[in-house]
């Protein structure tokens, strides 16, 4: 599979005006030839394409199961469109829609503090069924986690995934987040069950993937 990371994918920063908190995430997008990933606005939320494509993906059984997100109809998907652009607003979480050339949703990455004074956060992400095998998610998470490091002064970056997720394993592997150990019955998934979760994680100073 082909990968991308930060030093090979352009980025452009959308606003940054005078002194920045260093932990404070600035809306930043980036092209990864292919795909681009670009912080959620609140545009998007008066975009019926992307609302659908929203509904759409919170009705995919993987991601209804491993990620769920609360968009399962027009006005549901609108909402979580608004908080995506209020974490920006706030510099407490960076949340990046994932689209191809046309402008069409692939997917979402987001990261978020877990605690921001300590330079801990997390990172997590989904993939529509048509964009999956493709190498998208590591890609993007590849960018999304070098840009933290870079950027935000984040010192610690997690991964957490329920132990069935193999997918979402294969990409904290590929992106050089090694494996820290198990999770019990940690957190309840979308079937309503608690489930053993692998922790994941990477330093700042641990050395860079390309995400292959």
């Amino acid at each position: 599979m082909t990968a991308s990371s930060s030093s090979s994918a352009s980025s452009v920063t959308e606003s940054a005006t005078g002194p920045v908190d260093r932990k404070t995430f600035i809306r930043t997008a980036f092209d990864l030839g292919d795909v681009a990933l670009r912080p959620w606005t609140m545009a998007d939320a008066d975009s019926e394409p992307l609302l659908a494509a929203l509904v759409d993906a919170a009705a995919d059984p993987a991601i209804a199961l491993w990620n769920p997100i609360a968009a399962t109809d027009r006005d549901a998907a609108r909402t979580w469109v608004q908080a995506r652009d209020g974490g920006w607003e706030r510099g407490g979480a960076a949340a990046f829609a994932v689209q191809d050339a046309d402008g069409a949703l692939l997917g979402n990455v987001t990261l978020r503090w877990v605690d921001r004074a300590d330079g801990l956060a997390m990172i997590s992400y989904f993939l529509l069924p048509a964009a999956r095998g493709r190498a998208i998610a590591t890609r993007a998470v590849a960018v999304v986690t070098d840009w933290g490091f870079d950027t935000a002064d984040v010192r610690r970056l997690e991964i957490a995934h329920a132990v069935g997720n193999t997918a979402s394993c294969r990409v904290a592997d590929r992106c050089g987040f090694l494996p820290e150990g198990v999770l019990r019955e940690s957190f309840r998934f979308g079937d309503g069950e608690y489930h053993d979760e692998h922790l994941h994680a990477r330093l700042a100073k641990d050395p860079r993937t390309e995400g292959k």
